[in-house]
């Protein structure tokens, strides 16, 4: 596993890092999550991505219970907040700043996280309430850095113009082969202030370890099948984006890599992106998708990655 520095802060993070949105503590028994976060550390991945929406605190408890015994040393710890919790507890006010930060560190069993991310813009709160509530998490050492979430590029420019705030270490935007939109503008943004990216989905809910096929039922026990994990896949899941998908079958064969690595590889050509965060409910997905780290793909194979998909 490589490693790389997350945006100005002092963290050194996996290439590769394991998330948990409609995973743990939801779509996957607690037995295949522990074996799942083994294998994680097996493989070397150090940075472990969760948030309080994620089964409304449930993957938050469960890697409580599944990092405790573990030295905290060992690991980077990122959670987020702003989607509900109840029909009162939303957003990023100072209030619930103050609040979720402290529930999520309960269920996490943990003194301080790593790195707190705001999870999308919170439009009906004051940003210089934000960002100094934030400042507040960082100064009290419940927060190590700060992050955001798909903030479009006038949100973090008014945010990096608030004299004296926390500094956004990283950026966390949905992004991969087939979803390229931050690209132009986000991340130069990003990368003049020392924000890294973080990002989400880069193998699209498994669209792009092609083993969904056109034409044909989603196979057996993967997350198209399953209800807890399936709701956001119909996104993803067609003709268009699968027969994308079919034209890059042939170009990761000539690169002699699965498609999984030849997508997360295509990622992290990116000097901006720190980590990509993959999801799995087997171990056996956590090491594949770890054993991507350090691959590079030649100028010919992007060049042809990119005729694939425009």
């Amino acid at each position: 596993m490589k490693y790389r520095k997350l945006g100005a802060s002092d963290l050194s993070v996996s290439e590769i890092s394991l998330g948990s949105w409609l995973t743990f503590g939801l779509g996957v028994d607690d037995a295949a999550g522990r074996a799942c976060v083994d294998a994680a550390f097996d493989s070397g991945i150090n940075f472990i991505d969760t948030s309080n929406i994620y089964g409304l605190g449930a993957a938050e408890a469960f890697l409580g219970k599944a990092l405790k015994g573990r030295a905290r040393s060992s690991y980077v710890l990122a959670t987020k907040l702003f989607f509900p919790m109840t029909e009162t507890d939303k957003g990023l006010s100072r209030a619930q700043i103050r609040k979720q930060l402290d529930l999520s560190l309960e269920r996490l069993g943990t003194d301080y996280v790593d790195l707190y991310q705001c999870h999308r813009y919170d439009a009906q709160t004051p940003l210089a309430e934000t960002m100094e509530a934030l400042g507040e998490a960082v100064k009290s050492g419940k927060a190590r850095w700060i992050g955001f979430s798909e903030w479009a590029p006038a949100q973090i420019s008014a945010a990096l113009a608030i004299p004296g705030a926390a500094r956004f270490v990283s950026s966390q935007p949905q992004y991969s082969i087939i979803a390229r939109r931050h690209e132009p503008e986000v991340f130069p943004l990003c990368a003049k202030h020392g924000i890294g990216q973080i990002v989400w989905s880069p193998l699209a809910q498994g669209i792009l370890t092609g083993k969904y096929k056109r034409g044909a039922p989603p196979p057996a026990g993967t997350r198209a099948t399953s209800p807890d994990m399936s709701g956001f896949m119909s996104h993803w899941l067609n003709d268009e984006n699968l027969a994308k998908v079919d034209r890059l079958r042939p170009i990761a064969a000539q690169a002699g890599m699965t498609l999984a690595h030849l997508a997360l590889a295509w990622v992290l050509r990116r000097p901006e992106v720190a980590s990509a965060i993959v999801g799995a409910s087997r171990p056996e997905q956590v090491a594949e998708n770890a054993a991507a780290s350090g691959k590079i793909l030649s100028a010919d194979l992007l060049r042809a990655i990119d005729a694939a998909v425009a």
